[in-house]
């Protein structure tokens, strides 16, 4: 399961792939973890503006002990109910990578993948919603919060070397990247990478 990714895509870079606003001040490159802030490409009231959110929506309650909700990366199951009111073309959007990394195993550390194709714009199909009310850390209390998540689907030949369950959603195609905001069904594009279309790196 991907909880580590890189992201290297300028705001020049994705200012010239979508007309938008820009709401996210200096970006900076580098690594996203869980829970931290990160670029995505969103609905706004005059179009798609790119902006920060925090990765990681909202936990089904069912999984919760306590009150304190770290937040879920990547999502599978898109017939769950927990999941199924968030699919609709409002709650779209693409999240900007470069490689993303997945754990080889108990204390072997991660595998990076990167693009096969030098030239490759990626976006992991994302899922977010805003202003959402949760304890992420006991000792910040309760926060409000723009959240994000992404798709994930079984893995192509590359991936399944390391983690063979999933891979995440990843979309390289201008189509494809409207088709997602558009609205067009989930299931659709929850479909892994062609073979061959990643390469493994030592890092990022």
């Amino acid at each position: 399961m991907c909880n580590l990714y890189s992201n290297t895509t300028t705001q020049e870079a994705i200012r010239r792939l979508f007309p938008l606003t820009d709401l996210v001040g200096n970006l900076e490159p580098g690594r996203v973890y869980p829970d931290q802030l990160a670029p995505i490409i969103r609905h706004g009231d005059d179009g798609l503006e790119l902006a920060m959110s925090r990765w990681g929506l909202p936990s089904p309650p069912s999984v919760l002990k306590t009150a304190r909700d770290p937040g879920v990366t990547n999502i599978r199951n898109l017939g769950s109910p927990h999941w199924r009111r968030w699919l609709g073309k409002e709650h779209r959007c693409l999240v900007p990578l470069t490689s993303f990394a997945e754990p080889r195993g108990k204390g072997k550390g991660n595998q990076w993948f990167a693009a096969a194709d030098p030239d490759a714009v990626m976006f992991f199909a994302g899922i977010e919603i805003r202003d959402w009310k949760s304890v992420r850390k006991v000792k910040d209390g309760e926060t409000t919060d723009d959240l994000y998540a992404f798709l994930t689907c079984p893995p192509n030949a590359e991936v399944a070397k390391i983690h063979p369950k999933a891979m995440p959603v990843i979309l390289t195609a201008e189509d494809e990247w409207q088709a997602w905001l558009d609205g067009v069904s989930a299931t659709e594009l929850q479909r892994p990478l062609p073979d061959d279309a990643l390469i493994l790196v030592d890092d990022d």
